[in-house]
C-alpha cells in the first residue's frame, strides 16, 4: 500500500461507482473491513460516503446501508436523487455526487497528507490536480478489470496512485456474487440498488 508512517489519510467513496464497480468484478463490499483494511495502514481522519437517495419511495433499499455507515465509522453524505424516464420509456434516477466530494476534498486539503478517492469518474481529474497542488497525495481505487474499464483513463494518470480494486478487495469482500452481466434486472445488494454500473463512470 502506497502509504508513509503517520500519514493523515481521507477516505472519499463515491457509492455509486464502488458499487458498479464490486459488482461488476462479481463481489459484495464489507464496509467494516473496508475501513479497517485502510486504518491498518494509515492515520484515516475521516472516511466519507456518497449517496443520492430516492425520498419518493416509503422505503429505500438503501437505508439499512446508509443507517450503518452513520453510526459505524463514516461521515455520510447525502442528497435527493432526481427520478425521471428516458426516450426509450426506462425509470433513471440521477444523483451526481461530484460536487460534494470535491467541496469535502478541498477542505480538508490543509489537514490531510493523502486523499483517497473510490471512483474511476473522469470528471474528477480536476480536482485531484487541484489537490496536490496544495501538497496532498491522491491514490484512485477502481478497476481496470472490468469491461469497459471503469476508470478513466486520464484520472488514472493524474493520480499519485492508482489502486486496483480487484487486487485489494479480498480484503474487504462480504460474500462473491455473480459478476453482472449488462442485462441483469437483479440487485441483491443494498449497497446502491438503484445505480446503472453504466451511468456511474
Amino acid at each position: 500500500m502506497p502509504f508513509l508512517p503517520n500519514e493523515r489519510v481521507a477516505l472519499f467513496i463515491d457509492g455509486a461507482n464502488l458499487y458498479s464497480a464490486s459488482r461488476n468484478l462479481g463481489f459484495d463490499v464489507d464496509y467494516r473491513n473496508l475501513l479497517e483494511y485502510f486504518r491498518k495502514r494509515a492515520r484515516v481522519l475521516r472516511a466519507y460516503y456518497y449517496s443520492a437517495v430516492l425520498e419518493t419511495e416509503e422505503y429505500s433499499p438503501l437505508k439499512p446501508l446508509t443507517d450503518w455507515l452513520a453510526y459505524n465509522g463514516y461521515a455520510l453524505v447525502t442528497k435527493p436523487a432526481k427520478e425521471f424516464t428516458d426516450a426509450t420509456g426506462r425509470r433513471r434516477v440521477k444523483g451526481n455526487m461530484d460536487i460534494e466530494v470535491a467541496v469535502d476534498m478541498l477542505e480538508l486539503a490543509d489537514k490531510i497528507d493523502h486523499a483517497v478517492l473510490f471512483s474511476g469518474d473522469s470528471d474528477f481529474r480536476r480536482l485531484v490536480e487541484a489537490v496536490q497542488r496544495k501538497g496532498v497525495r491522491v491514490s484512485v481505487v477502481s478497476s481496470v478489470r472490468t469491461s469497459p474499464p471503469m476508470v478513466a483513463d486520464d484520472l488514472r494518470r493524474q493520480a499519485d496512485n492508482f489502486l486496483e480494486l480487484a487486487e485489494i478487495a479480498q480484503e474487504f469482500t462480504r460474500r462473491q456474487t455473480e459478476p453482472r452481466t449488462r442485462n441483469a434486472g437483479v440487485r441483491s445488494t443494498p449497497a446502491e440498488p438503484y445505480a446503472d454500473p453504466h451511468d456511474a463512470a
